[in-house]
This record gives structure tokens, sequence and C-alpha cells, in this order.
């Protein structure tokens, strides 16, 4: 009896644990807070996810380019290449519609953002 209930503590334990995985879905517009040593903006993700695998575009200050990411739990990587250099975006998604993190412009500038999925 002890071992079924452990089982089924255990199965309602993974079950809840995949159902908040399945919780964050970061699909759609995004709004960044920009702040680095060489300035600041409010550049635009829209963004699409498919599992882990995140892709689209990046509109702001430094042009327009594709983006490619990963979202694993509620840690979130996205970069993508400006006439060649690469910019990265690494933090925390806090829920479907919030997340912050540090930035990385080619190694010129560092800083750090946060950002708002539009309604």
């Amino acid at each position: 009896m002890k071992t079924l209930l452990s089982t089924l503590v255990l199965l309602l334990f993974i079950g809840f644990s995949a159902k908040a995985q399945e919780g964050i879905n970061i699909s759609g517009t995004w709004i960044m807070n920009v702040q680095t040593d060489a300035g600041s903006g409010s550049p635009t993700f829209v963004l699409k996810q498919d599992a882990e695998k995140i892709t689209g575009t990046y509109t702001g200050q430094l042009g327009d380019s594709a983006v490619t990411g990963t979202l694993k739990g509620n840690v979130i990587h996205l970069e993508f290449s400006i006439q060649g250099n690469l910019i990265k975006y690494d933090g925390t998604v806090t829920s479907s519609t919030e997340m912050s993190g540090k930035v990385n412009l080619a190694d010129m500038a560092t800083g750090t953002f946060s950002g708002k999925k539009k309604p």
C-alpha cells in the first residue's frame, strides 16, 4: 500500500511538472527594453515557439534580422546576426508575457534586457 501511494504521488508530481512546462508559450510580439554601456533601445521581436526551438525576427536600431534560439524550462537564449556581428540575449522567462536577462552585442557592448509580450 505504501509503495502504491508513493508511486501515485510521484506520477502526480511528474504530471504537474510537465503541465507547468507546457504553460510557457512565448510565441508572439515582444517589446524589449535594452540597456547597455553603448546606449539603450526598445527593439521588437516576433517569436514563434515550437517545443524548445524558437524562430522569429528582430527589428530595432541595429536593423532587421532572423532570430533563432531555445527555451529550455524557463531559460531562454536568442541570437541573430547583423552585418556579421552575433547578438545574444540570455535570460529567464518568468511567465508567458515577461522575460529578462543579459544581452551581448558582438562582444562590443553588454547590458541587460527586459521584455513584455504584446497582448
